[in-house]
């Protein structure tokens, strides 16, 4: 089969997450890699031995023998850079959140229909083995009717007022930091496992640093909590350090949630609830194997990943046996199996698109408009 070549975006923490798992997916070879620091960009090309790089990402637009682009960029960056790789009939995958503001990802959305390219939004925590295995339990009806959806993502590496990040700046990140780097990924997940909407939210946001000490050199994300506190510079903040929403998900479905990226001890906790008139289950990332399912009339169980214990429609998300852990850099090589396999296939769609991307930017400003109104805000039902 001929390898479909593709090319990344961004040289930090998330492009060499990529990169990597780009390199374990069948017949797809990365070729090139974009990067504003050279140096850097150099330095990944050859450790990976890959042959080309560039300071300018329209550059390697320009190769007719790249295919495929992924986007691993500041937010800030995503919605020019998806334009011209859509433009120049490239198949797109981007980070997320897609874009910065609705308006861009309608633009987008619009864009990848109209040049019929592959486009793809990197909510990759649907991708564990368990959480497939909680979404076919829904569909199988074990769980019954969705009563309650609750949960958090916590972290902690930005605890301290000495910790930064990109994130942290507005200008690269958005208006939002907490809620729409981690809390995305916390309603992408919960709409995909129950089938259901989020159709209204009250929200509390809070900075807990209005300012905060910015080294004087780039760090890369999560780099900065071994840094020694010397040669910053007091720097304002305008993002939020946490999030609190109550949400509704359509007549009867009630929720809550919190996101965190100051939770002294969680270091990437996605924890998730979700209670029906049958039977509950609840997944915690920072133990991905096992999943927990609790009953009324029955003892509880914790079940243990096995590929032959999944239900057949999950089973294909697990590459390894029982007892072979599979976590975070797996969910990578499940989502770019899929997305490169459309490329081939026009059917094979079985993964977050663009208009995912979307969605979680409707929910986001939902979020945002219900902190500053102190109201719970409605959502849009698309």
């Amino acid at each position: 089969m001929k390898s479909i070549k593709t090319a990344i975006f961004g040289t930090g923490f998330m492009g060499r997450v990529h990169l990597e798992a780009v390199r374990r997916v069948e017949s797809v070879e990365p070729v090139a890699i974009g990067g504003r620091n050279m140096e850097a960009t150099r330095r990944l090309a050859t450790a990976f031995s890959i042959p080309t790089v560039s300071s300018d990402y329209r550059e390697l637009l320009r190769d007719p023998a790249i295919e495929a682009v992924h986007i691993c960029t500041p937010n800030a960056e995503h919605f020019p850079m998806a334009k011209d790789a859509i433009l120049a009939g490239k198949h797109v995958l981007c980070e997320k959140p897609l874009t910065t503001t609705v308006a861009e990802a309608e633009e987008l959305v619009s864009l990848a229909n109209k040049h019929n390219v592959c486009n793809c939004v990197c909510h990759n925590l649907r991708y564990y083995p368990m959480v497939q295995q909680m979404r076919r339990m829904r569909e199988a009806g074990d769980l019954g009717e969705i009563l309650v959806v609750q949960g958090t993502y916590s972290q902690d590496w930005l605890l301290y007022e000495t910790d930064w990040n990109w994130r942290v700046d507005a200008k690269a990140a958005g208006r939002s930091r907490c809620m729409a780097d981690i809390g995305s990924h916390f309603f992408d997940m919960a709409e995909h496992v129950t089938g259901l909407r989020v159709s209204s939210v009250c929200a509390d946001l809070q900075t807990f640093y209005a300012t905060r000490k910015k080294p004087k050199h780039t760090v890369e994300t999560f780099a900065n909590k071994l840094m020694r506190p010397e040669d910053y510079v007091q720097t304002p903040v305008e993002t939020e350090d946490f999030g609190a929403v109550l949400f509704c998900m359509g007549e009867r479905t009630r929720g809550g949630m919190t996101a965190s990226q100051v939770s002294a001890g969680r270091k990437n906790r996605l924890s998730i609830e979700i209670y029906g008139t049958k039977g509950s289950v609840a997944w915690d990332q920072e133990r991905p194997d096992e999943l927990w399912a609790g009953r009324r009339d029955e003892g509880n169980q914790i079940f243990v990943k096995d590929p032959s214990l999944l239900k057949p429609a999950a089973r294909n998300y697990a590459d390894l046996p029982g007892g072979h852990s599979e976590g975070y850099d797996d969910t990578f090589k499940q989502v770019f199996r899929r997305f490169y396999a459309s490329i081939r296939r026009s059917d094979a769609t079985e993964y977050p698109q663009f208009a995912d991307g979307l969605r979680q930017l409707i929910i986001l400003d939902a979020v945002l408009a219900s902190h500053k109104k102190r109201a719970w805000i409605d959502l849009p039902l698309v």
